[in-house]
C-alpha cells in the first residue's frame, strides 16, 4: 500500500465492553489478508504509565519487548495477532501532557502560549502517526480508553476529528457501544447507543462502523433502525454477541464482513476470505477439549484481569493439550499451616503468582512448602519464583530467617536481595529491570528439554533478584539454578530436578505466550498437571 491507513476504535455507554478486543479482531483480519499492521493504545489517565497502578484499578500491568510498562489491551494484541508492541504502542495523557510541558522548558514553542489546541491535540496527532510513518504499517489501528463523554477523553477525540478531515479516505472511525436488554419488557434497547453516537457526533466525528456489544442476538430490524438514527450504513452496522471465549470474535466478525466494510470504505481492493485455517483449528481443538484439569492461582489479588495474561496462556496450553483448564484463584493471604491442605486440595498444579509488597507473602511460602512436599506440579512466576527460594532456604537450609531485602531489610540470610544498581533508586515508575534480557539455560536441565535450545529471550518486571552468595548451598541441597542471564550472571530459572515439576522463572513468560505459538513452559507445565490428574485418579 502506497500510504499507511488509520483505524479508530472508540466505545461508548459504558467501559470493558472489549474495545481491545475489537481492535485486536480487526488487526487479525487485516493481517490475515496479507496487511502489514500494527495497533496502539491511547489511555486518557494522567499517569504516565500504569506501572505504578494497583491491578484492582486497572487489571495487570503489561510488559513490553522493549522494556515499557503497559495497558493489558496490548497482551489482547499481541496474542490475538503475534506482533511485538513498544513503548510507542501505548501512550496516557500523562506522556502526552509531560512531553509537551518539556518542549515548553526547552523553549520549542518559541514562547507561545501553549494550549490544549493547537499543541496537546497536535502531540496527540504526532503519536498517532508515528508508528505509520516510522515503520511504513499498511494499517495502524488506535483504541482510545475510556467511553465517549467522559472530560479527560476529549483532546483525543479532537485529535481523531482532526485527522479525519486531514486524512480523508485514509482515516475511519468504528465505534464499539452498547445494546441492554431489559428483561421486565423482554426488549434490547437501541436509545443508549443513538445517545452515545449523538455524543461523538457532538464533537464532530461520524462513527463509519458501528460494533453493538451486546448480550443476546440482534435482528436485522434493529440493526437496521441503528443505522437509520446513527447515520451509518445498515451493512456497517455489525453485532458482537458473548461468546464462550474471546478468541471467537475475529471468527465472528469475518462471519459480518466486517473487515471488507473496512476495505471498501478506505477504497481497497475487497479481494478473497481468508480461511483462518490455524485460527480454526485452535478454536476447534478448544470446543472438543472438556475434559478439565485444574489449576490453583495462589495470590492476593482476587481479580481476574490483575494475572490475565497468566490466565490466556494457561487456557492456550490446556486447549493445546486437549484439556480445558479450569483456574481456581486461591488468596495467599488467607493461607497458613493449618488450613493449606484443603485450599490446595482438588488442584493438579499450583501457580505461584507474581505481585509487590509484603501482603499475601506468607501463604504463598506456606504453599511452596505444601506443593514441594506433596509433590504437586508448581510454576513460580517472578515473586512466585521468589518465594520458593525463600520457602527452600528456610525449611531445606534450616535458615528460619530466610527472606527477601523487600519484606526483611534486617534478615542475615537475604536469599532475595536488590541489585546493585537499584539500592539508590527512589522513583517507583519504571526503575525495574523492565523488557526483555537474554538467559541461558543450563544443558541436562528440564527447562532445557522443556525450550530444546539453549538460549532464550524472556520479559522481565522486578526489582529483586536471587542472591548468587547462596547458590552453591542452593545447588548442593537440590533447587537448581538451570538459567541465567550471560551479562550480569543473575539467575532467572529455579528448578528441583527430583519433582514431578517444580520450576520457578524470575521472568513474566505470560507475556509472550500467544494463540497459536503458545509458551513452551505453559504447555509443559498443564501437560505435567494432566499426568498428575490422571495419576491421581487411577
Amino acid at each position: 500500500m502506497a500510504e499507511t491507513k488509520y483505524i479508530f476504535v472508540t466505545g461508548g455507554v459504558a467501559s470493558s465492553l472489549g474495545k481491545g478486543i475489537i481492535s485486536s479482531s480487526i488487526g487479525k483480519l487485516l493481517q490475515a489478508r496479507g496487511y502489514n499492521i500494527t495497533i496502539q493504545k491511547f489511555d486518557p489517565y494522567i499517569n504516565i504509565d500504569p506501572g505504578t497502578l494497583n491491578p484492582y484499578e486497572h487489571g495487570e500491568c503489561y510488559v513490553t519487548v522493549d522494556g515499557h510498562e503497559a495497558d493489558l489491551d496490548l497482551g489482547h494484541y499481541e496474542r490475538f495477532t503475534g506482533i511485538q508492541t513498544t513503548k510507542a504502542n501505548n501512550l496516557t495523557t500523562g506522556r502526552i501532557y509531560k512531553s509537551v510541558i518539556d518542549k515548553e522548558r526547552r523553549g520549542d514553542y518559541l514562547g507561545k502560549t501553549i494550549q490544549v489546541i493547537p499543541h496537546i491535540t497536535d502531540e496527540i496527532k504526532r503519536n498517532v502517526m508515528y508508528l505509520g510513518k516510522k515503520e511504513n504499517y499498511d494499517f495502524v489501528i488506535t483504541e482510545i480508553g475510556g467511553t465517549v463523554g467522559d472530560i479527560e477523553s476529549l483532546p483525543f477525540l479532537e485529535s481523531i476529528r482532526q485527522l479525519k478531515w486531514e486524512l480523508g479516505k485514509r482515516a475511519l472511525c468504528v465505534h464499539l457501544t452498547y445494546i441492554p436488554y431489559l428483561a421486565a419488557a423482554k426488549e434490547l434497547k437501541t436509545k443508549p447507543t443513538q445517545h452515545s453516537v449523538k455524543e461523538l457526533q457532538s464533537v464532530g466525528i461520524q462513527p463509519d462502523i458501528l460494533v453493538l456489544r451486546t448480550e443476546h442476538p440482534i435482528n436485522d430490524g434493529i440493526r437496521k433502525k441503528v443505522a437509520n438514527f446513527c447515520n451509518v450504513d445498515f451493512d456497517a452496522v455489525v453485532q458482537s454477541v458473548d461468546m464462550p471465549t474471546i478468541y471467537e470474535v475475529p471468527v465472528r466478525m469475518q462471519e459480518q464482513k466486517l473487515d471488507e466494510t473496512i476495505l471498501r470504505k478506505m477504497g481497497e481492493p475487497i479481494g478473497e476470505t481468508p480461511t483462518l485455517g490455524p485460527w480454526r483449528s485452535f478454536l476447534e481443538r478448544r470446543h472438543k477439549a472438556t475434559e478439565v484439569v485444574n489449576i490453583g492461582l495462589v495470590g492476593k489479588y482476587d481479580l481476574q484481569d490483575a494475572y490475565k495474561s497468566i490466565l490466556e496462556s494457561l487456557s492456550q496450553a490446556g486447549t493445546y493439550n486437549d484439556y480445558k483448564v479450569k483456574t481456581t484463584f486461591i488468596n495467599s493471604e488467607k493461607i497458613n499451616e493449618e488450613n493449606v491442605s484443603e485450599k490446595l486440595a482438588g488442584m493438579d498444579g499450583i501457580v505461584i503468582c507474581p505481585g509487590f509488597g509484603q501482603r499475601g507473602i506468607e501463604g504463598k511460602i506456606v504453599a511452596a512448602h505444601y506443593t514441594r512436599t506433596h509433590d504437586i506440579p508448581t510454576f513460580g512466576i517472578c515473586l512466585g519464583m521468589q518465594m520458593m527460594v525463600i520457602e527452600f532456604g528456610r525449611n531445606v537450609l534450616g535458615y528460619e530467617d530466610a527472606n527477601s531485602r523487600e519484606m526483611d531489610e534486617k534478615t542475615e540470610h537475604n536469599v532475595i536481595d536488590i541489585m546493585e544498581d537499584q539500592k539508590n533508586i527512589t522513583n517507583m515508575g519504571g526503575t525495574m529491570r523492565l523488557g526483555a534480557y537474554e538467559c541461558v539455560l543450563r544443558q541436562g536441565s528440564r527447562v532445557f528439554n522443556i525450550y530444546k535450545k539453549e538460549h532464550i529471550q524472556e520479559r522481565h518486571r522486578h526489582r529483586y533478584e536471587f542472591n548468587n552468595d547462596f547458590e552453591q548451598e542452593y545447588e548442593r541441597s537440590g533447587m537448581k539454578c538451570v538459567g541465567r542471564n550471560p551479562e550480569s550472571d543473575l539467575v532467572e530459572i529455579v528448578e528441583i530436578p527430583g519433582l514431578k515439576w517444580y520450576i520457578g522463572t524470575q521472568f513474566h513468560p505470560e507475556y509472550s505466550s500467544t494463540v497459536l505459538h503458545p509458551h513452551p513452559l505453559f504447555l509443559d507445565f498443564v501437560k505435567t498437571a494432566i499426568e498428575n490428574n490422571k495419576s491421581k485418579n487411577k
